[in-house]
């Protein structure tokens, strides 16, 4: 009998699951032997027996679990196809955070590629999304509505300097994840000209020194000592996005709150949050670019994982492509999940 896609991938409790190659991908409870597309805690959770990754995606799981984060680990090269039980498998970039990759399927002739989460925009802090033709696709949807379109993220990054150079007096506060988009905006700060020091906010430090090793120049970022905080008039400062409501950020000079996110794009979300200054950068695809990659891909069928996925099976549907969502639970919706003290400590 011929393989079929569903062959290759079935749905459990944990996620995705291969039983040709007998592996999850980015489970959501501890498995035998897992997959992962990217260090994100909502897909890369600490607890398997075996983890394959790519190099970068193991570094940072260990920096943010341990050493000991899982019972073996294996490293999957981006572009090598490696065999795992009765199928092959390959790790293409992504484009979503550093070491970010969509993972490729695939037996007698039938692929299947699993995005993880992705963006089409560019990015200096990780390599760009790759595009792999196949026969089944299966995409996020975070930014699944038409009302999601990203404006160019250099924009977002300089209006962030012009107001610094309005309100030189006032510390800027950037609420940020704190892995990949945090470092993302640094690199873009960069880029834009900004070369005075970046202070970080100590949840930042660890994974913004693992981009420094990796080779990303984020220039100079000192830790923020809490006795000097009344010292960084007109300083620029990334945090995470918890604290730029909580006491920690009310100790900066008149401070500007702004947050780094694809949903500052709905204003009622800013405003609720209390942000000054939103900038709408985003580590996904929106609309225009989850539809595209979907034509792009050319596959036939199209599996949605999570986000908005009615309207992106509706839309694929128009397109004479067939779609289903998956429903799949415990994903964050901007791709990035804290750590739980538990999960840390496991």
């Amino acid at each position: 009998m011929s393989t079929r896609a569903s062959d290759l991938l079935t749905l459990t409790r944990e996620g995705l699951y291969c039983p040709l190659g007998q592996f999850h991908v980015d489970p959501t409870w501890p498995v035998a032997r897992a997959l992962i597309t990217h260090g994100h805690a909502d897909h890369a959770r600490a607890g398997h027996a075996h983890v394959m990754a790519t190099p970068e995606t193991l570094r940072i799981m260990a920096v943010r679990y341990g050493e000991a984060f899982c019972g073996s680990s294996q490293e999957a090269k981006l572009g090598e196809t490696l065999r795992v039980g009765d199928v092959s498998v390959r790790f293409v970039p992504a484009g979503h955070v550093l070491g970010s990759a969509q993972i490729v399927i695939e037996r007698e002739g039938v692929r299947v590629v699993v995005s993880g989460d992705y963006k089409r925009a560019p990015d200096p802090t990780c390599l760009p999304f790759e595009v792999v033709p196949c026969d089944v696709f299966i995409t996020e949807a975070t930014f699944g509505l038409p009302v999601f379109t990203h404006p160019d993220t250099r924009g977002e990054v300089r209006k962030l300097i012009e107001s610094q150079r309005l309100f030189p007096e006032r510390t800027h506060i950037v609420g940020a994840y704190a892995l990949g988009k945090a470092q993302r905006v640094m690199a873009l700060l960069r880029e834009e000209g900004w070369e005075r020091p970046i202070h970080l906010h100590g949840a930042m430090e660890k994974l913004t020194e693992l981009y420094k090793r990796e080779g990303i120049p984020l220039g100079e970022t000192p830790k923020v000592v809490a006795a000097e905080r009344k010292d960084l008039a007109g300083a620029i400062v990334i945090c995470p996005p918890s604290s730029i409501q909580d006491l920690w950020s009310r100790k900066f000079p008149d401070p500007v709150t702004c947050f780094a996110s694809g949903w500052m794009r709905v204003r009622a979300r800013a405003r609720q949050k209390g942000v000054e200054l939103p900038l709408v950068i985003s580590d996904h695809a929106d609309w225009p670019d989850l539809c595209r990659t979907i034509r792009d891909t050319g596959a036939g069928e199209v599996w949605v994982t999570h986000g908005q996925e009615d309207a992106l099976v509706h839309w694929c549907g128009t397109q004479g492509i067939r779609a289903k969502p998956l429903h799949m639970l415990g994903y964050g919706d901007d791709g990035e999940a804290e750590p739980t003290p538990a999960e840390a400590a496991a």
